[in-house]
């Protein structure tokens, strides 16, 4: 089965002074992580990386460094995640025969091959597949500081990244997207429009998205930690 991923890395990472997924962590840009687990994914066969058009260069760099026999394209993304995860898809050929694409957050530096290989199995025959994490905290519904009600947490799920899709199957949502001009949070919310089914699985607390500087000091620690286990 051949299958494309999409690392959506633009965003400008204001809230961490520059584009978050070239800051360093364990020695290494943030993006790396992802690339050189996706260079190692034996069922993975392109990467097209998504970043900001000003930091074509840097990424194009990054990429060639840490996914040499598998990065495809570099491409500028655009004004919303939503955006530039399309100016990746477009730019997988069709002549390239893809099956499946899976899309990651190149700001989710702790992605691993169980969760990749899971996430990618559960995605067949026009079924997507999401991975996704039970939500620990209690959850309130509020309108501006007066809460309205509390929210079940046993039917809720936090949803992460990869998220795999047939590959018609997420050109159609995203062209769908397009034409109602509508803007979801993440690829599976496309699909979810268009009435396609879409699988949870089990994803990892581990698997954080870095977005202010208390989860980018966090994720130092993770990599401290991971880097000390594996030099054991």
């Amino acid at each position: 089965m051949k299958i494309a991923a999409i690392v959506a890395a633009a965003g400008r990472g204001e809230r961490l002074g520059g584009p978050k997924q070239l800051l360093d962590v364990g020695g290494k840009p943030m993006v790396a992580w992802t690339l050189e687990l996706l260079e190692r994914a034996g069922n993975v066969g392109g990467i097209y990386v998504a970043c900001e058009v000003d930091d074509r260069e840097r990424f194009t760099a990054v990429a060639r460094e840490y996914a040499p026999s598998k990065v495809r394209a570099v491409v500028a993304g655009g004004a919303t995640r939503q955006a530039s995860v399309h100016a990746a898809l477009i730019s997988i050929s069709p002549a390239s025969e893809t099956e499946l694409v899976a899309v990651h957050d190149g700001a989710r530096p702790f992605l691993t091959l169980d969760v990749l290989d899971r996430t990618i199995a559960a995605a067949h025959h026009g079924v997507s597949a999401i991975a996704a994490v039970p939500v620990k905290d209690t959850i309130k519904a509020a309108r501006g500081e007066a809460v309205e009600h509390t929210i079940p947490r046993e039917t809720l799920w936090a949803a992460q990244t990869p998220q795999v899709f047939p590959y018609d199957v997420l050109v159609a949502a995203h062209a769908r997207g397009v034409v109602d001009r509508a803007t979801e949070t993440d690829d599976a919310a496309l699909v979810e429009r268009l009435g396609a089914p879409v699988r949870l699985v089990m994803g990892s607390y581990q698997n954080i998205k870095i977005t202010t500087p208390e989860d980018l000091e966090m994720a130092r620690f993770i990599a401290g930690r991971l880097q000390a286990v594996r030099s054991t």
